[in-house]
């Protein structure tokens, strides 16, 4: 199953919130339909494109729009990435932490809160649950998560992505590895949901695998591997893998801490 259409497929931006002084700095909000009596929860939606400038979020506002059609608040917020002045680590981490207290600053602390990222957004989203900013939320969900940063290098993913990222390799940059990489991090202290097709040619299900014999905890996380699957299916609303997404969100809101 394929899904690389939804990378042009055009949906209308949600209502902003400035949380920087940089035009970068944005996040988007998709509420759930006036007739839902309140929110399911709260999505905080993280785009990938290899942490890539040429990689914006709007890719990811038709499956924001979706979410939000099943009963969630979604949050889809805009980061600095390589390439742009300030790019690269640390730059890019501190938006997205800059960025999730100002989102969680809007919303009502009883309604859990579930990170998801694809790709690159998917190894974001799994190292923000090691930081004091994504305390006490309900967990994270990695679509095709880029979740072991030394794997990824050394596969040369996308001609160097996370070497672009960290300034180097594992050699040149061990410390900027040391804190960057979920792999390296250990446990998480909130459940993950680790979504990955077997056909994906853009990250390898290896990477996820490598994670999960790294950090995953058993009997709380989860792993789901898909056959037939490729990288960008897992973001497109229209295809068959979107219930994964959805009962994966379910589990992680009802559960939460």
């Amino acid at each position: 199953m394929t899904g690389r259409d939804v990378l042009d497929r055009w949906a209308p931006p949600g209502r902003e919130l400035r949380y920087g002084r940089e035009e970068h700095q944005v996040c988007e909000f998709f509420d759930p339909p006036s007739t839902a009596p309140s929110a399911r929860g709260l999505v905080v939606l993280v785009h990938g494109g290899f942490w890539r400038a040429e990689w914006d979020r709007a890719h990811l506002r038709p499956l924001a729009h979706a979410l939000a059609e099943q009963g969630y608040a979604v949050a889809l917020p805009e980061y600095v990435r390589s390439g742009m002045p300030g790019g690269g680590w640390p730059g890019t981490s501190a938006d997205l932490l800059t960025a999730l207290a100002a989102v969680r600053a809007q919303h009502d602390p009883g309604v859990p809160v579930v990170l998801v990222g694809h790709s690159a957004g998917g190894h974001l989203a799994v190292w923000l649950l090691h930081q004091p900013a994504a305390r006490g939320v309900s967990g994270a969900v990695s679509l095709a998560g880029v979740l072991d940063l030394r794997l990824a290098a050394g596969l040369d993913l996308d001609d160097g992505a996370v070497q672009d990222l960290l300034g180097g390799g594992p050699e040149q940059v061990p410390g900027r590895y040391a804190v960057a990489d979920p792999a390296s991090l250990g446990r998480t202290p909130y459940p993950v949901v680790v979504v990955h097709g077997e056909d994906d040619a853009q990250v390898p299900v290896a990477v996820s695998l490598s994670w999960w014999a790294a950090a995953g905890t058993e009997g709380r996380d989860e792993l789901v591997e898909l056959p037939g699957v490729d990288h960008f299916a897992l973001v497109d609303p229209e295809a068959s893998t979107f219930p994964v997404l959805t009962s994966a969100l379910d589990r992680l809101a009802d559960s939460r801490p």
